[in-house]
C-alpha cells in the first residue's frame, strides 16, 4: 500500500516536471532564467523546511497522520496552477507542493523504514524511491504529450486532482507503524535523551557518517534542481520538440527509480559506501557527456546515465541514516537529512539560474557536475561502513 501511494507522491512533482518551465517562458514571457526558476526556488526552500520538521512530528503525532494532513495540502496545488493569473501564484502553488512532498513522502520512507529489519532496510527504501521516481517519470512524459496535444494549462493538471484524490484514499487505508518502532527501540536498547538539536548537530556535522550522507544528499539534490529546471530549456535550444524534451526529461527519474528496485537491495548485501562513492562520480561523470553530446539517442543515453548514478546514492544514503540513528529518534534524523538534501533543489535552481543568466545554460550545468564529484570524495574519506547485519 506505501509503495502505491509514493507512486501518487512522486506523481505530483512529475506533473509539473516538464510543463512549469515552458509555462513561465510562453505564457508569463520569463526571460530571466533565474526566474523561471524561482518555482523550484519556493518548491525546495519549503519541503526542505517541512523535512526538518516532519521527522519529529512523525515520532510526536504518529505517522499517519502526518501523511493524511500533506495530502490535504496537496490539493491546493493543481488548483492554484490551473486558475493562475500571474507567476506569483505559480511560485505559491510551489510553497504548497514543496509542503505536501515533504510531509507525504517523509512519512513513506519512514513508514517502511520502520517496517523493515536492519538487513533490509536498502530494500524498503528503494521500493519507495522506485514508486516515487516512477510516478514521477510517467507523469513528466505524460503531461508533456498532454499539453503537446492541448495546451500547458489547465489540461495536464487536472490529472493533478485525481492523484491527490486517490493518494488521501489509500493513505486512510494504511495502518499506523509505532508499534513497530517501539519494538525496535526495546531489542536495541533505550535511546540516552537526546533534544533535538543535538539531533541536528549530529546529523549535520558531528557525526562523520551522518554529516557526510546529509552532504552528498545535498549535492545529488543541487544536481536534479538544476536539471529539472534546465534541461528543457537546453534540450529545446538544442532542437529538440517538446514531446522529445519531455521524453528524455522522463527517461532520467525513470532510471532513477526502476534501479533502485536494485541498488537499494545490493547496499544491503554489500555496505552502503561501496555505491554512494561511485554514485557520486557517475553524476558527475553522466552531466559532462550530456553537455558533450547533440544527438537525440545520445541525450536519452545521458540521461539514463544520469538516473543510473542517481539510483546508486539515494535509498543507499537513507539506508545508511536509518543504520546509525536509534529508532526513537530515527524519524527525526531523516528528517534533517532529507532537510539538507532538499535544499539542494532551491540552491542549486537558484545558483543555475544566475550561472545561466550570466554565463549560458551549458556553462550552468558543466559546473555543477563538480559538486556531486566533491561530495564522492568526501564520502570516500570521511564515512565509515555503516551496514551492521547483525542489528535486529
Amino acid at each position: 500500500m506505501l509503495v502505491i501511494i509514493n507512486l501518487f507522491v512522486g506523481s505530483m512533482v512529475g506533473l509539473e516536471r516538464t510543463v512549469l518551465p515552458m509555462i513561465g517562458e510562453e505564457r508569463f514571457g520569463l526571460l530571466s532564467t533565474s526566474a523561471a526558476l524561482s518555482f523550484i526556488v519556493s518548491f525546495g526552500f519549503s519541503k526542505a523546511l517541512v523535512n526538518l520538521f516532519a521527522g519529529n512530528l512523525a515520532d510526536r503525532a504518529g505517522r499517519k497522520r502526518v501523511l493524511l494532513f500533506g495530502w490535504g495540502i496537496g490539493l491546493f496545488v493543481p488548483i492554484m496552477v490551473i486558475f493562475a493569473q500571474a507567476w506569483w501564484m505559480i511560485i505559491v502553488a510551489n510553497v504548497f507542493l514543496g509542503v505536501n512532498q515533504g510531509l507525504t513522502w517523509s512519512m513513506t520512507v519512514n513508514m517502511k523504514v520502520d517496517l523493515a529489519k536492519s538487513t533490509q532496510r536498502g530494500l524498503a527504501v528503494g521500493f519507495n524511491e522506485f514508486a516515487g521516481y516512477l510516478g514521477l517519470a510517467v507523469m513528466a512524459s505524460v503531461s508533456g504529450y498532454v499539453a503537446s496535444t492541448y495546451s500547458l494549462s489547465p489540461e495536464p493538471f487536472y490529472i493533478g486532482i485525481v492523484l491527490v484524490v486517490l493518494g488521501f484514499l489509500l493513505s486512510l487505508a494504511v495502518r499506523n507503524t509505532e508499534e513497530h518502532v517501539k519494538t525496535q527501540s526495546s531489542e536495541q536498547g533505550d535511546a540516552e535523551h537526546v533534544s533535538g538539536w543535538e539531533i541536528f548537530k549530529r546529523t549535520s556535522w558531528k557525526n562523520s557518517d551522518l554529516a557526510s550522507g546529509s552532504f552528498a544528499g545535498l549535492t545529488t539534490n543541487l544536481k536534479d534542481g538544476m536539471a529539472w529546471g534546465l534541461f528543457p530549456i537546453f534540450l529545446t535550444a538544442g532542437g529538440l520538440s517538446v514531446v522529445q524534451t519531455g521524453t528524455v526529461v522522463a527517461v532520467y527519474p525513470t532510471a532513477w527509480g526502476i534501479f533502485q528496485l536494485f541498488t537499494g537491495v545490493w547496499s544491503d548485501k554489500i555496505g552502503r559506501k561501496k555505491l554512494i562513492v561511485p554514485g557520486m562520480i557517475v553524476q558527475a561523470l553522466s552531466l559532462w557527456f550530456i553537455l558533450l553530446v547533440d544527438t537525440y539517442p545520445l541525450w536519452i543515453a545521458g540521461a539514463a546515465l544520469l538516473g543510473i548514478g542517481t539510483a546508486m546514492v539515494y535509498p543507499t544514503i537513507l539506508a545508511s541514516i536509518s543504520d546509525v540513528a536509534h529508532p526513537e529518534w530515527r524519524a527525526t534524523s531523516m528528517g534533517i537529512y532529507r532537510f539538507f538534501r532538499d535544499s539542494g533543489y532551491a540552491f542549486r535552481a537558484l545558483i543555475a539560474g544566475i550561472l545561466a543568466d550570466i554565463l549560458s545554460v551549458t556553462w550552468a550545468i558543466g559546473l555543477v557536475a563538480f559538486l556531486p564529484l566533491l561530495s564522492g570524495i568526501i564520502v570516500w574519506v570521511k564515512m565509515k561502513e555503516t551496514l551492521q547485519p547483525d542489528r535486529t
